[in-house]
């Protein structure tokens, strides 16, 4: 069977090409996918190329499938799999597989034919055998490609920990009740850890959300609403820290001087790790969330807290499988419904040039529709393309009806009217 795919060759080298799979094997399964979603470890993995950990060193000569945010349905199942597995499944898979003998391979950055940026795919045995092909019953795919990134948040959340005073006991997640403050959370990533924090078992009676963008500020602040977070239970708090009244200080008088039980740090940015450092309370715990693609990256941390008042620092990368099976239940219950991230949609045509030039495309999430030919395209933008084409004016409809936001009718009427790729 022939696939189109988006493959890796090397550094800055992405490739839209069309080629055969192979034939599938017993222990194998045959898949089309449908959405992917194009996350800022893929610009990574492509600017790096084979420096990076998790793509082979043979990439120039055997190049893998890029994307491993993805989303679609099962079309032929190998015998093996057969009493698990059935055509027809929506399916989305846990790319960090944690192989013992090889850690760091992983679908969409290490595997000739298996990757989000594909029309179909060949879903390997090791996949399964790991139990990291994960099915899903939704009226839309694009929850699937959401259920990595939040698997995400949801494993940080749950990488926190706090101490028994008097022993050594750590007790994971967040504290209950607590005071909670995501910096730099505006962006995709952070307006998700908002959703989780809102409606996790584990809510904060505080939730301070800071960035220095007023606009992104004010776009979350109508998604996740001041009075939405008060029926929960949650005081939330939007702070613009560019404001010199709006620093530490202020942060801290939020919490009656008291400190932060729990940060996360969403910008690998020394200032504002420094700030989160600054404003942990005894026992805090700061998770440093964001990673930095400068691998000398550094910031200031106080000592004396870290031994006096018990403060202590996490980094989580990634989630694994029980976070994406969390992910994928709370989205299937409407407890959580992360398609604030989502602010770009497009077709598989787009992936290369907007996965090398993402981090200077501004917005949240870039949703790829694999079967598809668009060009990248911000949701906002619909209404003004609609005046000359007719499917954006319907997607702008269906949207504007929907708070601004991504939803299954749009994803229906965008599969059923766009151009074939």
């Amino acid at each position: 069977m022939k696939t189109k795919a988006v493959r890796l060759y090397g550094k800055n080298d992405l490739r839209l090409e069309e080629f055969d799979l192979p034939e599938m094997q017993e222990d194998e399964i045959l898949a089309h996918i449908v959405t992917d979603g194009i996350c800022m470890s893929s610009y990574k993995a492509a600017i790096q190329g084979a420096d990076h950990k998790r793509v082979p060193d043979n990439v120039a000569e055997n190049p893998i499938i890029i994307g491993h945010e993805l989303s679609g349905e099962i079309i032929k199942v190998g015998e093996k799999w057969k009493d698990r597995y059935y055509p027809g499944q929506k399916f989305s898979i846990q790319t960090a597989l944690n192989q013992k003998d090889d850690p760091y391979a992983a679908p969409g950055y290490s595997f000739p034919y298996i990757g989000g940026s594909a029309t179909y795919v060949i879903i390997p045995n090791i996949v399964m055998e790991l139990g990291c092909l994960l099915t899903f019953e939704s009226d839309s795919f694009f929850y699937g490609s959401l259920a990595e990134p939040m698997s995400c948040i949801v494993g940080a959340f749950r990488g926190n920990y706090h101490m028994t005073p008097g022993s050594y006991d750590h007790h994971m997640g967040v504290k209950d009740g607590g005071n909670m403050a995501i910096l730099a959370g505006v962006g995709p990533m952070g307006l998700g850890a908002i959703d989780y924090a809102l409606h996790n078992e584990r809510k904060p009676k505080l939730l301070v959300v800071t960035d220095i963008n007023e606009e992104r500020l004010a776009r979350a602040a109508s998604i996740y609403t001041v009075e939405d977070a008060a029926k929960q239970g949650t005081r939330l708090v939007y702070v613009n820290t560019s404001s010199p009244d709006r620093g530490i200080d202020y942060l801290m008088s939020l919490t009656d001087g008291k400190g932060y039980d729990d940060v996360f740090v969403f910008a690998p940015v020394k200032q504002v790790v420094e700030m989160g450092d600054q404003i942990l309370g005894y026992d805090g715990c700061l998770n440093f969330f964001a990673g930095p693609s400068d691998k000398s990256f550094s910031a200031n941390v106080n000592f004396y807290d870290i031994h006096y008042n018990s403060k202590h620092i996490v980094g989580t990368s990634g989630g694994n499988t029980e976070d994406m099976k969390i992910s994928l239940n709370m989205m299937g219950k409407g407890l959580i419904n992360p398609t604030s991230m989502i602010t770009h949609i497009g077709g598989l045509n787009s992936v290369a040039e907007t996965t090398i030039n993402l981090p200077n495309i501004p917005g949240g999430k870039k949703l790829v529709y694999t079967n598809i030919d668009m060009e990248l395209t911000a949701i906002k933008d619909f209404r003004e393309l609609g005046k000359n084409d007719p499917v954006f004016a319907k997607l702008a409809d269906i949207v504007e009806s929907n708070n601004g936001l991504w939803c299954a009718e749009a994803e229906k009427y965008l599969l059923a009217n766009s151009k074939p790729i």
